[in-house]
């Protein structure tokens, strides 16, 4: 489904809408997809598609995956979580899980960002190289 411009501005305009003190509100969010339904403007679908895709950015940017090829020790899990608070602000959900093909080493995703330290990584980067 293509989007118009007008679609467009009108799902960003809705989308800062729902911000409250730079974060994201969620019943705002709820409020205004219901009042848009009930009113149900010129391009409202192509609206609410738009600020769908948004949340859906905006989403995936304040959650990182930690993972790790063993369990992560409660001390390194909190390191873990305030450097990356300080690089992308309060209100990061930070997960942890186990990935054994990892072999060792960190991978850490916030969104579209992707932070490789694993071994299994490395091993692939040489493997590459020849």
């Amino acid at each position: 489904m293509k989007i118009s411009k007008q679609a467009r501005r009108d799902g960003k305009s809705l989308f800062s809408a729902c911000f409250v003190n730079g974060q994201l509100d969620e019943a705002r969010a709820q409020l205004a997809v219901t009042r848009t339904l009930e009113v149900k403007p010129r391009g409202y679908l192509g609206t609410l598609s738009h600020f769908q895709r948004l949340l859906k950015l905006h989403l995936d940017s304040r959650t990182a995956r930690v993972e790790n090829a063993v369990e992560t020790p409660p001390e390194l899990q909190a390191s873990i979580r305030a450097s990356l608070t300080r690089r992308y602000g309060p209100g990061l959900d930070v997960s942890f899980g186990v990935q054994p093909a990892l072999l060792g080493g960190l991978r850490i995703r916030v969104g579209s960002d992707v932070y490789d330290g694993s071994v299994k990584a490395r091993l692939e980067a040489l493997n590459e190289g020849f």
